[in-house]
């Protein structure tokens, strides 16, 4: 079972240093990456979330990258229980339905803009 953490302990270790050293970490793009992501299985479904979500993110006028999960696996370490499943700051805020466009920049305004 250690064998499986290892990489988190690496990953930990270096954000310590990181913060040690006065680099934040979220400046060094991290932040980026896990802002907002759509996690299916590439049925329809979850392809119109992830369309809506970046037709959201454009008329938001954001300059953050939406995501497209389809590995199951990455998938359900969120804790999705059905999808198509909308991730925003690494919380799970929508599951198991597509949202509008409306629907999806209301939950951007309330996520990105505290």
């Amino acid at each position: 079972m250690a064998w499986f953490q290892l990489g988190k302990a690496k990953k930990k270790e270096e954000d310590r240093k990181n913060i040690q050293n006065g680099k934040n970490t979220e400046s060094m793009g991290e932040r980026k990456s896990e802002t907002i992501k759509v996690l299916g299985s590439g049925c329809k479904a979850c392809h119109t979330l992830y369309q809506n979500t970046q037709e959201a993110v454009t008329r938001m006028g954001k300059n953050e990258e939406v995501e497209y999960i389809t590995d199951l696996q990455k998938a359900m370490s969120y804790g999705a229980m059905s999808m198509p499943a909308l991730v925003v700051e690494g919380k799970v805020v929508s599951a198991g339905r597509v949202l509008s466009v409306a629907e999806i920049e209301e939950i951007l305004h309330r996520f990105l803009e505290e």
